[in-house]
């Protein structure tokens, strides 16, 4: 889709440049003019840039311009000549920063230690080999039984860990059996998969690994545990996992075993610090490749937001958006958008396959099965463009290469998600910038966080709604009428959660909601039974459509 002759000129950041534009200022009324669109100065010439935030990829083949990157084949003699030629094999000749901290600069490789590095810059490396070494080096376990331990918050990034580790792992003589367990599959085929099985290594989120742990069988397995990990330690912690993490340190074997520990996070709470006790020794060494002094993405990414009318007329603004935002850079044009609700998600995806049959569109949410967001993630991952609708399972520490564009469709739940997802974009040194896609009663977000640089998108979007319309009720035709009528659901759902901050009564809640049914191209507001309507505190609110979908 090539742009269009006359291609507007505000103030964008270039993709070749190797940092964000800097979004800090407070909000305005109303939007600037394109010629008071000041040019940002970069982030790289004010702040100085974190060790962490590298292309990982590209330090892994090449120097990257850092004369103090040093090559694995440095550490012949420190590390096993099969863990070097499986690193040959992935790619990687060069050291991260954070690879290169942990391999040298800790007093052996069995020292526990605190590292503080980001996602994306090749820590799952730097924790697996020191690991993995020290098992090479003579403490191998009997067969089935597992020596290292890592524990992460989401399924993706175990997944992710996993592969990593067999890549790795790949040239060693004797096979080193890498397993998974996270919530969202089989119970049963997870427990039969590991007692069966000969697991050296066991990547693991909280939730089912507290679980398993249950199972007399399975604390058995760790009679000869040598390595724990905690990746993603602050995240994992501010989900809400400290006390399922601290009950399966306590049903593991104790720490004056003398297992080593390793914590790895960007940043170092109190929970953290709580958590480490249990798991390090006192005298731990502590390694950092986050610079103190660079500032946070929310603060250093551009971010926008449009509002529009009525909540019909997001679905041709998200449109408009993504066709200015593609005009204005369309090379290797890579966005996330995401949605409130995992349902609503679902039709999204539904939607824009056929009303921007130009992009690669992918969906990641709750819904699908776990094999299905598995075959997604790798697929957006490798994809050099294309649009990802997602739901917050794109979980913490999960990292999409070169990610231009978020955008939030509706109201976040909370400041907190807001930020978190605009950390989706700029990562690893790359730019980025974020906007947000409201209607008219969930204006009030950008106003209630005046500390965020959220300003007005510079390009009238009202103006195009129109253009993009007709697009869009074509489109909706193609829509299947479940998954117009679980969209449906969901928004009433989510949005009766704040219905205080909309300033709407029950009635009028369910108004938007049905305006948001018709937009979809709904005759009439889709059924929804008379329990669920219970259970949403809307028993006998005028406008809803009582009755059962089954069988229809």
């Amino acid at each position: 889709m090539p742009p269009p002759p006359n291609k507007r000129k505000f103030y964008r950041p270039n993709r070749a440049n190797n940092g964000p534009a800097n979004g800090s200022g407070a909000n305005t009324p109303t939007a600037p003019t394109v010629a008071q669109q000041p040019k940002r100065p970069k982030v790289e010439d004010a702040v100085p840039k974190a060790e962490g935030t590298v292309d990982v990829k590209q330090m892994y083949s090449t120097s990257a311009g850092n004369a103090s990157a040093k090559p694995f084949s440095e550490l012949s003699g420190v590390l096993d000549k099969a863990l070097l030629d499986g690193l040959d094999k992935m790619g990687f000749e060069f050291m991260s920063p954070v690879q290169q901290k942990v391999l040298t600069q800790l007093p052996s490789l069995s020292s526990d230690c605190v590292v503080q590095a980001k996602t994306g810059t090749g820590k799952t490396v730097a924790f697996l080999l020191p690991a993995i070494q020290n098992l090479l080096a003579g403490n191998m376990p009997p067969r089935g039984k597992v020596a290292i331990l890592v524990i992460c918050p989401t399924r993706e990034l175990a997944l992710q860990i996993a592969k990593e580790c067999n890549g790795v792992t790949a040239c060693l003589p004797r096979k080193m059996e890498c397993h998974t367990a996270f919530g969202g599959t089989s119970r049963a085929s997870n427990l039969k998969a590991f007692i069966n099985g000969n697991p050296t290594i066991l990547v693991a989120t909280p939730g089912r690994l507290d679980d398993i742990l249950g199972e007399e069988t399975v604390r058995e397995r760790f009679s000869h545990l040598k390595t724990v990990v905690l990746d993603e330690a602050d995240q994992m912690l501010d989900a809400g996992f400290a006390p399922a993490v601290k009950k399966i340190l306590r049903r593991i074997p104790p720490k004056s075993d003398g297992w080593q520990g390793m914590c790895f996070s960007a940043t170092l709470p109190k929970e953290v610090l709580d958590i480490a006790k249990i798991v390090l020794f006192p005298g731990f060494t502590h390694l950092t490749t986050v610079d103190p002094n660079e500032v946070p993405t929310h603060e250093r990414v551009p971010q926008y937001f449009v509002s529009v009318p009525t909540v019909g007329q997001t679905f041709a603004a998200l449109s408009a958006l993504i066709q200015e935002e593609y005009n204005q850079d369309p090379t290797d044009f890579k966005a996330i958008v995401f949605g409130t609700t995992a349902n609503g998600v679902g039709l999204l995806y539904d939607l824009y396959k056929n009303a921007l049959p130009q992009f690669r569109v992918f969906e990641l949410h709750s819904r699908m099965s776990q094999p299905s967001r598995t075959k997604t993630t790798t697929q957006f991952k490798e994809a050099s463009s294309g649009i990802l609708f997602a739901s917050d399972v794109v979980g913490r520490g999960m990292d999409f290469p070169n990610v231009g564009l978020v955008v939030q469709l509706g109201l976040p739940s909370s400041t907190d998600q807001y930020v978190h997802r605009v950390g989706r974009t700029a990562r690893a040194g790359k730019d980025g910038r974020a906007v947000l896609v409201l209607f008219d009663k969930e204006a009030f977000f950008p106003r209630i966080n005046r500390t965020l640089p959220i300003q007005p998108y510079p390009v009238d979007l009202n103006a195009k709604l129109d253009t993009h319309q007709a697009n869009i009720d074509r489109a909706f035709i193609n829509v299947d009428e479940e998954a117009k009528a679980k969209a449906y659901q969901a928004f009433l759902g989510y949005n009766k959660t704040f219905i205080k901050k909309l300033q709407l009564s029950t009635a009028e809640l369910v108004r938007v909601a049905n305006d948001y049914a018709t937009a979809m191209g709904c005759p009439e507001p889709p059924l929804i039974e008379k329990s669920t309507i219970g259970k949403m505190g809307l028993k006998g609110v005028p406008g809803l459509n009582i009755g059962s979908r089954r069988g229809r």
